[in-house]
Parts: C-alpha cells; structure tokens; sequence
C-alpha cells in the first residue's frame, strides 16, 4: 500500500474480528514502531504487548470500560520513558512523550498498512494501566492502541479545511 493510500485508509476501529494477528504482522509493527524519528535517538518509551484476555480486561477497566479493547487479538500500550534522558526537565517532560506519540503513530499507520485496523485510546486512569503492566518505574502511558482484523467498515469523518488549520507567515 502506498503511503498517501495508508493515510487515507487510515479510521479508528472500535470492532474487531475474533481473528489472531499473524506473528510477522506483529513483528513489522513492531519495525515501524523501532524506526520512528525520537529526541536525540534516545527512544525514550517502551512499548508493552498484551495478548493475555484477563490483562487485555484489566486494562478495560483502567479505560472507563472502552470494551472494544478486550475484543483485539493484541494491544499496545505505549510508555514515556522518563529515565531514558540526557535533555533535563525538558527531556522528561516533553521529549519522552513526544517519542513514545511518535511511535504510537507508527504503529497505526503500520498496522493499517497491512490490512489491520487500530484505535487511538487515550483516556484511562495512568495508575490502574501501570498496575496491569506490572508497576514499571519511570513509565508514564501514553496510549493504548488496540490492533486487530477491523470487524466494520468506520465512516469518513469530515475533517477541517486545510485553511482552518494552516497559516502562512
């Protein structure tokens, strides 16, 4: 697929089918993700892969009941790696995030590029998905992008014009 084609095809999936994502597919989202640009190429996030269905409900739960994340075959919870620095207080508080957004973008568009559907998810209570991945240290979530085969066909959301949003100095 074509990159222009990526972004297009790119929706937000909230359906999936009950269809394991095959291992290679996993691995080149795993690639994109690794590729993706960070601050000084510290790459300053970790990402956790939940497969385990009670772990997959637990983070449900720590979501404010968004049960479609239960329903993907995997799930990817992106981190900001607040340890990972050279840059000071700017590092961790800015540049970490940055790099762990970047590269959960990477991977929708990675997914999407070989034929999965993914959903951005936001909102969640930070302590409760830390728990569900074990406690680590220094890790703040950042999203968690459940990935699998899309079981709907999302509509195309009107977007805002190119005039709204740009301005030219």
């Amino acid at each position: 697929m074509k990159f222009f084609e990526v972004l297009e095809k790119r929706h937000s999936t909230r359906s999936f089918r009950n269809k394991e994502v095959e291992e290679e597919k996993i691995k080149k989202i795993m690639e994109a993700v690794n590729s993706a640009p960070s601050a000084g190429n510290l790459q300053s996030y970790k990402v956790f892969i939940v497969k385990d269905k009670e772990k997959k409900k637990k983070l449900v739960d720590a979501s404010f009941g968004q049960e479609f994340i239960a329903e993907a075959p995997i799930v990817f919870v992106f981190c900001a790696d607040q340890k990972n620095q050279r840059y000071g207080k700017r590092g961790k508080r800015l540049y970490s995030l940055q790099d762990a957004t970047i590269a959960a973008a990477y991977s929708q568009l990675a997914a999407t590029a070989l034929g999965l559907g993914s959903v951005w998810v936001g909102a969640f209570d930070e302590k409760e998905v830390l728990k569900v991945l074990g406690n680590p240290e220094q890790l703040l979530p950042i999203a968690i992008i459940p990935i699998g085969y899309s079981d709907e066909k999302p509509k195309q959301r009107i977007r805002k014009t190119l005039e709204e949003i740009f301005k030219e100095l």
